[in-house]
């Protein structure tokens, strides 16, 4: 099985994730300079890992022309399969907006660039969607670049955006979809047509149930799995087989592995 989102830089000792659960391949992110370079570090280390490089929203004060200069290089790295993560963020007080759009547009205009696809993030405050909605906005301009809108939220505007943004965007779903009250995040998983969905654990954040309230692990995206599984009345086998053939197709690694 494939983990196409994970922060493995973070955890304590990174090679004790690989292969847990029978998962075969892990897409570590890269969302700061920093991160991205332990990501590529460890892409080259493992042959089941592969990175992503980019500027996370709330990293926007590291946005200098070192570094952007730095993740171009980086980017073009045969173990590096997408840009990102990128997007809005304003779940914080002190949201930079003008930054965060200045990093977002870069990022796309890097990910045509070389190829690959971006990895989106989205968030806002509950109760709120300027996030989503500048997202759209941001998109709208960018109809040819491969996106994956991370940690769906189940947004109902932005899911029929990105459907109707066609085969360019895929939707990640995290070990929040297995959390008992996130009802938007349910009705998309059992809607979405399964050739645009995507599994994630974003560990070491979001843990699933029944592993809530502990650091998440990668091998954990076996939870979400079985919990989409239920909710689309479906074999988990038939599940897993077609979100793998979306992650291998999204980022290339058809012809890597």
């Amino acid at each position: 099985m494939i983990d196409t989102h994970c922060h493995l830089d973070y955890l304590d000792d990174p090679a004790s994730a690989r292969g847990e659960l029978g998962l075969n391949v892990m897409v570590c992110i890269g969302a700061s300079p920093e991160h991205a370079r332990k990501a590529v570090a460890l892409a080259e280390q493992f042959p089941d890992v592969y990175a992503t490089v980019g500027l996370h929203p709330t990293d926007t004060d590291e946005d200098r022309s070192e570094a952007r200069q730095e993740l171009e290089t980086l980017a073009l790295h045969p173990r590096v399969v997408g840009i990102g993560e990128s997007g809005l963020d304003d779940y914080w007080d002190d949201t930079k907006r003008a930054a965060q759009l200045s990093a977002f547009e870069w990022q796309l205009g890097l990910a045509r660039r070389v190829g690959k696809p971006l990895v989106i993030h989205t968030r806002d405050k509950q109760g709120q969607d300027s996030a989503h909605r500048g997202v759209m906005d941001v998109l709208s301009g960018w109809p040819d670049v491969p996106v994956i809108l991370h940690c769906f939220s189940g947004h109902p505007e932005l899911l029929r955006f990105g459907l109707e943004r066609g085969e360019h965007t895929f939707f990640g779903f995290a070990g929040n979809t297995t959390y008992k009250n996130a009802h938007e995040i349910h009705a998309a998983a059992r809607s979405l047509p399964l050739e645009r969905m995507l599994l994630e654990t974003d560990a070491p954040f979001l843990a699933p149930v029944p592993k809530r309230g502990k650091p998440n692990r990668p091998g954990y995206v076996r939870h979400t799995l079985d919990f989409i599984a239920g909710l689309r009345e479906m074999p988990a086998a038939t599940l897993e087989r077609m979100t793998d053939a979306n992650a291998r197709r999204v980022y290339g690694l058809e012809q890597r592995t």
